[in-house]
């Protein structure tokens, strides 16, 4: 959500194809914040966390992703909780039930 912010906070007036990334990147970090389809929207943000790291994708002079390195972090993150899911306090645990892991006792 900070790195779409980081869009229109710059000096410059961003382009049409820059408005409608940095709004999309605004809307995926709101619904990961809420919980809110948290799987879907950890794997956009992960892919937009790996294509930020190429020269040619639109992107603001100054933000938190100054650098390569800390791109993949954002992008390491999004994919653990691709694999993770949600929390307990999320939307989806509240739509779709928590999930309770039964590990059974051994003999």
């Amino acid at each position: 959500m900070a790195q779409g912010v980081a869009y229109f906070g710059g000096k410059q007036a961003p382009g049409a194809i820059t408005s409608a990334v940095a709004a999309f990147m605004v809307m995926i970090g709101a619904l990961l914040v809420i919980g809110s389809l948290s799987r879907w929207a950890a794997v956009v943000a992960a892919t937009i966390s790996l294509l930020s790291v190429f020269p040619w994708f639109p992107g603001p002079r100054v933000g938190l992703f100054e650098t390569p390195i800390t791109t993949m972090l954002a992008a390491v993150i999004a994919t653990a909780l691709v694999c993770l899911g949600p929390g307990a306090f999320s939307v989806d645990a509240r739509l779709f039930g928590r999930r309770e892991v039964i590990i059974p006792k051994t003999r």
